[in-house]
């Protein structure tokens, strides 16, 4: 088994589920839990200035072992898994020599991996790949990413006649509920440039994300007995209906693609008296953004002037802007990632993510961000898996993008 699977088997069985519900950072213990054994294991390859701090940020350093200036680089990972399904008790289940048929992950509950609704199953016929045991995520968003990066660093220091200038590493807590870049100090990281390794199947390398904004829409009714309700209840839940009715039904996610954006319900709670919808607002233009926002108040509107003001409250809050525009400016960390990626074999395949990383909010903050494949697929649920060979290629991506700096 090779180091990068090792590791990354041992950081999956650890409970590091995010939650937007607790106002703490990090939002849950689970993740100081790794984070205290991710710094014990960066010391113990010889990163000797591992430190997290209180809010479960970790950044080491590689000091470099040239003797001229070399562009000081950073490699960036998060700790959290998705908050809307279960990290706990992950089981992994290998799938050897894949035959590009149905993978049963739990006969119990027959839950199938089936390329008839996941396609791409079919570009790794041959691979090793990782799955889920139909129970819980996987968890290769993103500790497959922390997993390479540090098998890439471990590499570094055991093989000193690799040349390489001064490498910054970071893991960061609650990406997944859009805080991940929220207390990280661009400063004290130091480096002039990075890479996050949070993206999906091998190959990927992405410079553009989402304009993203999340809506909370309140619902107030009234709530009388149902047998004297004529002309006094006022029922949010079918109010709220009503406000659902209102998005267009080709602007959600599984109907869209490319650069099209969305909206996205993710969550309802409700009652007669009050509802609440949750929201996301995403779209890679940022007129197009701006548009979606005004047009989800428009609703609202609507609906007050149906029901009477205040029956119905929305908050708006963005959330990150495309990175494109900060990247661009630097275009040549992407284009070294591109040769990074052709000279170990990868085919690039430079796309625009349909979400966002911690990278799009640093470069923002000043720290140019791209990010990275690092071999997953299905993120976020019990069909999540990851490739052998493309964990194992993402680390010679790090190490060539290395290289690459180093003779520049």
């Amino acid at each position: 088994m090779s180091q990068v699977v090792e590791k990354f088997l041992k950081y999956v069985k650890f409970d590091t589920k995010s939650s937007d519900e607790t106002g703490t950072t990090p939002s849950t213990k689970g993740q100081l839990v790794l984070g205290e054994e991710l710094v014990k294991e960066l010391k113990s390859i010889g990163l000797k200035d591992a430190s997290m701090d209180d809010k479960g940020y970790i950044m080491a350093t590689l000091p470099s072992n040239m003797d001229k200036e070399v562009t000081k680089i950073g490699f960036i990972a998060h700790m959290d898994t998705a908050p809307d399904y279960s990290g706990t008790n992950v089981n992994p289940q290998f799938v050897e020599n894949y035959d590009g048929k149905d993978i049963v992950l739990n006969k119990e509950d027959n839950t199938i991996l089936s390329p008839k609704e996941f396609p791409e199953l079919k570009d790794y016929v041959g691979k090793t790949l990782i799955t889920t045991d139909g129970t819980t995520l996987l968890g290769a968003d993103d500790k497959a990413g922390i997993a390479e990066i540090i098998t890439a660093m471990e590499y570094l220091i055991n093989h000193p006649e690799v040349k390489h200038g001064e490498i910054k590493i970071g893991f960061t807590p609650d990406e997944e509920i859009g805080a991940g870049a929220d207390y990280f100090d661009v400063k004290k990281f130091g480096a002039e440039v990075a890479y996050t390794l949070d993206g999906g199947a091998i190959g990927e390398l992405e410079y553009e994300n989402f304009n993203a904004a999340s809506a909370k829409i309140v619902f107030h009714g009234r709530n009388v007995h149902p047998g004297s309700a004529k002309d006094k209840m006022i029922n949010t839940m079918l109010i709220a209906n009503e406000f659902i009715a209102k998005q267009p039904k080709e602007e959600t996610p599984e109907r869209t693609c490319g650069y099209e954006g969305f909206y996205l319900l993710i969550d309802i709670k409700g009652s007669v008296e009050k509802t609440q919808l949750s929201y996301i607002v995403r779209d890679f233009d940022m007129g197009s953004f701006e548009k979606r926002k005004t047009t989800i108040k428009q609703w609202a509107d609507e609906i007050n002037e149906k029901f009477g003001a205040g029956t119905c409250e929305i908050t708006l809050k963005d959330q990150y802007f495309n990175m494109k525009e900060k990247v661009e400016p630097v275009k040549y960390v992407v284009d070294l990632a591109f040769n990074a990626m052709e000279a170990v074999g990868v085919k690039p395949l430079v796309k625009p993510i349909r979400g966002g990383t911690d990278g799009a909010r640093l470069s923002f903050m000043g720290l140019p961000c791209p990010n990275l494949f690092t071999g997953g697929e299905n993120f976020h649920g019990k069909y999540e898996y990851v490739a052998v060979e493309s964990m194992e290629k993402a680390v010679e991506v790090v190490l060539k993008i290395v290289q690459l700096y180093a003779e520049r």
